[in-house]
């Protein structure tokens, strides 16, 4: 069985919202009568941009995934950098909805709740709201939060809450309220490599570095925290790392001894069984959990790059479901592939 622990969700709930807003996100009618949906990202037509629960599900059946980690998809998350008033209603309905969607398909979901971030009160009474839900297992946050220590303070609010509730916490690229975004400008060559690959692998590598050189988990012992596309470029630039530090810092330990915590998880979305082999190395193959970003959309990839691994099956076993029971058992029931062919 498989628990994929990135998937991402579009519900359908909140379509109402965007029609009603008059600035992005919205959705409005283009003259040829075509409903367009409006991001600060730009425009796309209205099309698959809200997900339907019985494709999930099949999607889900198809590739053999018992369990679906939900989170708001990228391009719905400017919901969450809204002036508070305008985020508060609109995160409620994506976190009532999916948790309506886990409880109404016991095991086959759980979810990360989306958070009000421009005002940390309104955060934390959020998400202390949602642990009371069916399924919910924590909250999606921002990369750009945990690009340096510094830049953590401020929600550190939020990481004392989780805490509380031993929740989890999924770090995903992206800005926050306020950031200038996307950092690559969209009439640069190659843009969506830049933009897709190369600024959000470098950001996830500063994510890493400030989670794990500092002693900043330390102080939530009982928070999980899971950061997505193998948290960056790390397992490539090690050696680097402690090259440089042995110049530069030759009193300080090796960085490559410092890239684990206990309560911290790196998922294998989007890389291959080279990447997955270099990662299992330096973060230990307890640390790495299984993800394709949406289920269809990355599950081919996924189960090639495992397959094609130097791990034994019992290794890959503990990739694609053993880690993730073991980060977030506590807080929600998973499926076995028997009960979800039931």
């Amino acid at each position: 069985m498989t628990i994929d622990m990135h998937a991402h969700w579009s519900p359908p709930e909140l379509i109402d919202i965007y029609r009603a807003r008059t600035e992005p996100p919205m959705i409005y009618t283009d003259g040829s009568g075509n409903d367009i949906i409006k991001t600060r990202r730009g425009e796309q037509a209205f099309g698959d941009m809200f997900d339907d629960l019985e494709t999930r599900l099949a999607e889900m059946d198809e590739h053999g995934v018992a369990t679906g980690v939900l989170s708001l998809w990228g391009p719905h998350q400017w919901i969450e950098r809204l002036p508070v008033e305008e985020s508060v209603p609109a995160v409620r309905i994506f976190n009532d909805a999916v948790s309506q969607v886990c409880a109404g398909n016991p095991g086959r979901f759980v979810a990360y709740a989306s958070l009000p971030l421009a005002d940390m009160d309104a955060a934390v009474a959020e998400l202390d709201r949602v642990m009371a839900l069916p399924g919910m297992i924590g909250a999606i946050l921002p990369g750009n939060a945990f690009m340096t220590l510094a830049d953590v303070d401020a929600y550190r609010p939020i990481l004392a809450a989780a805490n509380r509730h031993k929740a989890a916490l999924f770090i995903h690229w992206g800005p926050r309220p306020g950031d200038e975004w996307p950092r690559t400008g969209m009439q640069t060559d190659n843009f969506i490599r830049r933009m897709g690959t190369l600024d959000m692998q470098a950001s996830l590598s500063a994510c890493t570095v400030t989670l794990t050189m500092t002693d900043l988990l330390d102080d939530y012992p009982d928070a999980r925290f899971h950061i997505h596309n193998l948290g960056g470029n790390v397992a490539f630039e090690v050696e680097r790392l402690d090259h440089r530090s042995l110049l530069d810092t030759p009193d300080e330990p090796l960085p490559s001894t410092r890239l684990t915590k206990p309560n911290l998880w790196f998922d294998c979305n989007s890389f291959g069984a080279k990447s997955i082999d270099m990662a299992v190395d330096l973060f230990g193959v307890d640390r790495i959990v299984y993800a394709t970003d949406g289920t269809a959309f990355g599950c081919d990839w996924t189960n090639k790059a495992l397959a094609e691994t130097s791990l034994t099956d019992d290794e890959r076993d503990m990739i694609r479901s053993g880690n993730a029971r073991a980060m977030m058992g506590h807080l929600a029931p998973f499926a076995s592939m028997a009960q979800a062919a039931e």
